[in-house]
């Protein structure tokens, strides 16, 4: 699978999607698309209230997805959760492994150029990535002055060795004793890629957060629900997902990095309260929070997708997030099956996220763990000749960054066989922030507004994340 260059300002249902390497829909990749469809759906069902407190949830519950409020956003489209989430998983599918430098570059290209946003914008960044991520931008003056006469496009797509080579450089830009859920939202292309590798998953779980967010508490909650979504993709048992000892019964796959304790906390059944928001559990931006009370929904959920979704948003504050780190392990746990399909046919872009999910379950068979060989007898003869083609890493990351050509996803042939309904809208009903013609999709950057100033979901209104702990 291909991505735009990020100065093409193609925007997401406009990308081409290849025809898919699979001739069957096993229960693991049903899990692998529903984890990251979950993400995504949770993500748009939350972005019209995001901010609002638990009050005006309580006066005005969210029952379905809906245009307005928060971001002014069309029904179905998802902020940076979404965004971010994509340009990690555009990471590992065209690296065909974990590159940390090139996640950071993505990272970066949504932030500055709207790569991978639902809008052609990056209007939604918390303070803690929008600090990671001007870091980064500064220490890539390092690399330039190491490469000198490299343009900028030379200096992103440098192979992670050579990066690696240049002193004083290091990627990793986490902001210490910064706690919040930045990196937990946009966790789930990892888990999805390594599942194979319950070790790997884990352990690059928590290198991914610590690119943005250097808490030992952001990682190690990155660690943990990366392995419950593992899990869950293997199909274990709710009972085991949500057992006491959890941690204990998957210690090799944590390695010899003990959990937090404050994580390890949750991870005994700390959002185990029947009361809910009475009890304590909080849809807020730190982290442990935001764990608490997405396993809280997963526990209370009544075995339904749409129950827990629900109970995630309507906890208010941020609202998104929360329901698209549920939806990361209750879409792995339900399958893609188990989403509404009003939702998942609402969702913008929604051809283009289930082949990235798809792209995710291949291109992590190909990563060097001990069963690609069973695995691969499962694919279609064109796969079995595609994986074996080889071509340098250079030429990867030209071919990987072209422009491509703007095209609806819509007709996705029926491969899905997930029933989930794939119907997009022509390229017309979007816009590029470049074009001249009169579209439906407002790209103006959002401003910031206090949450009490704003106009009920399905108004439109415009706010910018801020919030320091993100």
């Amino acid at each position: 699978m291909q991505f735009p260059h990020p100065d093409s300002r193609i925007l997401p249902h406009q990308i081409l999607c290849p025809a898919t390497p699979l001739n069957s829909t096993s229960k693991e990749l049903k899990r692998v698309v529903g984890s990251l469809v979950g993400l995504a759906v949770g993500d748009a069902l939350g972005a019209s209230v995001e901010f609002r407190p638990r009050q005006y949830l309580v006066d005005h519950p969210v029952k379905d997805m809906q245009s307005g409020g928060t971001w002014g956003l069309q029904a179905g489209q998802w902020t940076d959760d979404t965004s971010m989430a994509l340009c990690l998983a555009s990471s590992l599918i065209t690296c065909h492994r974990f590159n940390s430098y090139d996640q950071m570059v993505r990272y970066k290209w949504w932030y500055k150029k709207g790569f991978l946003s639902s809008t052609g914008e990056c209007f939604d960044i918390g303070n803690t990535t929008r600090t990671s991520l001007d870091e980064f931008c500064r220490r890539q003056n390092i690399i330039k002055q190491r490469f000198r006469g490299l343009k900028d496009d030379d200096i992103d797509n440098l192979p992670l060795e050579q990066v690696r080579s240049v002193q004083n450089f290091n990627e990793y830009c986490g902001v210490s004793e910064h706690a919040g859920n930045g990196a937990l939202m946009r966790l789930a292309p990892v888990p999805l890629f390594y599942f194979r590798q319950p070790e790997k998953a884990v352990r690059y779980a928590g290198e991914s957060a610590s690119l943005t967010h250097g808490d030992q508490k952001a990682v190690d909650a990155c660690r943990y629900y990366a392995a419950l979504i593992v899990a869950a993709i293997h199909g274990e048992s709710k009972q085991d997902l949500l057992n006491e000892h959890f941690y204990e019964n998957h210690k090799p796959w944590f390695g010899s990095m003990k959990l937090h304790d404050q994580v390890l906390h949750v991870a005994r059944g700390s959002y185990k309260r029947p009361g809910g928001y009475k009890d304590g559990i909080r849809g807020k931006s730190y982290i442990v929070n935001t764990l608490e009370a997405a396993l809280w929904a997963f526990w209370s959920d009544e075995n339904s997708f749409e129950t827990g979704v629900l109970k995630a948003i309507n906890l208010g504050d941020d609202t998104d997030t929360t329901a698209a780190v549920y939806g990361q392990l209750a879409g792995a746990y339900y399958t893609v099956s188990g989403i509404p399909p009003r939702w998942a046919e609402k969702l913008y872009a929604n051809t283009l996220i289930i082949c990235v999910a798809e792209s995710l379950y291949v291109e992590g068979s190909r990563s060097g763990n001990d069963t690609v060989q069973q695995y691969q007898q499962q694919m279609t003869t064109q796969h079995q000749s595609q994986s074996t083609k080889s071509i340098s890493q250079s030429n990867q990351y030209r071919d990987s960054y072209k422009p491509i050509q703007q095209t609806s996803s819509g007709a996705y042939k029926g491969r899905i066989g997930y029933g989930v309904p794939s119907k997009q809208p022509q390229p017309q009903s979007y816009t590029t922030i470049h074009s001249n013609a009169n579209y439906s999709y407002d790209r103006k950057q959002k401003t910031k507004k206090d949450p009490s100033t704003l106009p009920p979901a399905g108004l439109s209104s415009g706010h910018t994340k801020n919030w320091t702990s993100i």
